[in-house]
């Protein structure tokens, strides 16, 4: 199993849209960045994603569930992104700041931090596990 951390600005697409959504899930769509979406083919059923509030908030906020791999993308006209399908897995006891992470040592090199524009990437195991006890998860 892989980690992930998808981002997307609340007032947009927030947790709680995305616990509607219930156990069909919904599509992680809209993904425009070529790094973003190699990262989105490489998920693969199964693998976990922390779901992350962008903008508004700055924190990880729930973990969703790769449900459906990487297909063509319905919002893009030009046919070169994808899309994947996640549904809700469950929320964080307690939130995980951008702050909270930038202060913790053995995180410095999550993409989270060294590339902050980047609104899907990889979470190595260990920073999985850290970030599980820094909500208290």
């Amino acid at each position: 199993m892989n980690y992930w951390l998808l981002k997307s600005e609340p007032d947009v697409w927030s947790i709680d849209q995305q616990i509607k959504s219930g156990s069909k899930g919904a599509p992680w769509d809209g993904v425009r960045n070529y790094q973003a979406a190699n990262n989105l083919r490489s998920m693969k059923k199964g693998d976990l994603c922390f779901f992350y509030h962008s903008n508004i908030g700055k924190e990880i906020v729930g973990i969703v569930e790769v449900i459906k791999e990487a297909y063509l993308d319905k919002t893009d006209k030009t046919g070169r992104f994808v899309a994947i399908t996640v549904k809700f897995k469950e929320k964080l006891k307690k939130s995980v700041t951008l702050e909270e992470i930038k202060k913790n040592k053995e995180l410095s090199q999550l993409s989270l931090i060294k590339q902050s524009r980047l609104s899907v990437m990889s979470i190595d195991s260990k920073s999985w596990k850290i970030l599980l006890r820094m909500s208290k998860t």
